[in-house]
């Protein structure tokens, strides 16, 4: 899938923006805070239906006004035109068009327009807690898996109405745990084996570019836990009920699941430099990008955000030649080091467009080679 052009209405500092994309690769230079990585999240939004990194809607409207749309214009493969559209006003719901026929739910959308977003917020997957990393193998199955997603919808709810339950002051019959406990065993015995079967298919493709970018200079790895392992489903959660009473929520499940990140045989979290991390962190991004080109239906939007802070040269060098090589589709990176996006543009070629940030406004520019 291409991104042909986009408009951007009153969505965080972006005023009014029109732009025309190169099919290849797309630069966005300029300073900090210009508003370079909110022109990627509008990007993000259209795939995803939310923003990247503020998921209250009515707060990525610019300020003192009273709305956003962004619109996208998009080519399949098969040269296809598709037009997707996101409005929202203050203090109303949003609205999610595809080719003006608006999408009763958005979970219909994700998985149309795959995208893979590498950005410093990533950092989060090694520092945060385990909720970052199953939201790490959410978004990479919800992608190509509808089951999955489904499952993970109906879990959630089940889990919601059970702490319900756990939380009240009155008494409540076994019967009425059981119903939810069911409907989270049977949606969480999909999720279980799904994230099972993606992470023993993903560690490979994430250790090759991770030995690629840093030229074997260590080794990584990946481990999934989850207490779905341990016995069924509705077990886990019928044993655990007492104790969930006391603590008024429920302790255990796959919503409890941890993806453990290794630098050699030690956690990343306590091992890695800086270097080593961010290097880890964009492994784990361009894996999720080919993982989803092999399993999907068309080939992801590659969004790269000022990913070469932090990382020697002949990091940098590598990271390079992979984005610039013919592995990838459409590429739309930031940077605020010009010299970067030279770099990549001249190994490219000429199938290119740079433009420059500032307060908000964009125009497309030349290159400096």
């Amino acid at each position: 899938m291409i991104l042909k052009r986009i408009s951007i209405l009153n969505y965080k500092n972006l005023e009014q923006v029109e732009l025309d994309f190169s099919k290849k690769l797309n630069c966005f230079f300029g300073q900090n805070g210009m508003g370079k990585t909110n022109l990627l999240d509008a990007i993000y939004f259209l795939s995803f239906c939310k923003s990247a990194g503020n998921p209250i809607d009515s707060q990525n409207i610019r300020h003192e006004q009273d709305f956003f749309v962004i619109q996208g214009f998009y080519e399949d493969e098969d040269g296809n035109a598709e037009e997707i559209y996101c409005g929202m006003k203050r203090r109303s719901k949003k609205h999610f068009k595809r080719n003006k026929k608006e999408y009763t739910r958005f979970s219909d959308h994700i998985g149309f327009l795959p995208l893979v977003m590498v950005s410093p917020a990533d950092a989060e997957l090694i520092s945060g807690g385990s909720d970052e990393r199953r939201r790490f193998m959410d978004v990479v199955i919800s992608q190509y898996d509808k089951e999955y997603l489904n499952a993970l919808i109906r879990y959630n709810k089940a889990l919601q109405q059970r702490n319900t339950l756990l939380k009240s002051d009155l008494p409540v019959e076994e019967e009425l745990f059981l119903i939810w406990e069911e409907m989270m065993a049977q949606a969480g015995e999909i999720v279980f084996q799904k994230r099972e079967s993606f992470i023993k298919e993903f560690i490979p493709i994430f250790q090759s570019f991770y030995s690629f970018i840093s030229q074997d200079k260590e080794k990584v790895g990946l481990s999934y836990d989850s207490h779905a392992r341990e016995n069924s489903l509705l077990e886990v959660l019928k044993q655990s009920r007492e104790r969930d009473k006391i603590m008024g929520f429920s302790l255990r499940g796959i919503h409890k699941d941890e993806l453990n990140m290794y630098l050699g045989e030690f956690p990343i979290k306590k091992e890695g430099s800086q270097g080593q991390n961010k290097t880890y962190l964009i492994a784990l991004k361009l894996a999720q990008f080919d993982f989803l080109k092999r399993t999907g239906q068309t080939v992801p939007l590659l969004l790269l955000d000022d990913i070469f802070d932090k990382l020697d040269a002949s990091r940098v060098e590598q990271i390079i030649k992979l984005v610039a090589g013919d592995n990838f589709g459409q590429i739309f990176i930031t940077d605020t080091n010009r010299e970067h996006l030279d770099r990549i543009l001249y190994k490219v070629g000429s199938d290119y467009k740079i433009f420059c940030v500032d307060k908000g406004a964009v125009c497309e520019s030349k290159s400096e080679q």
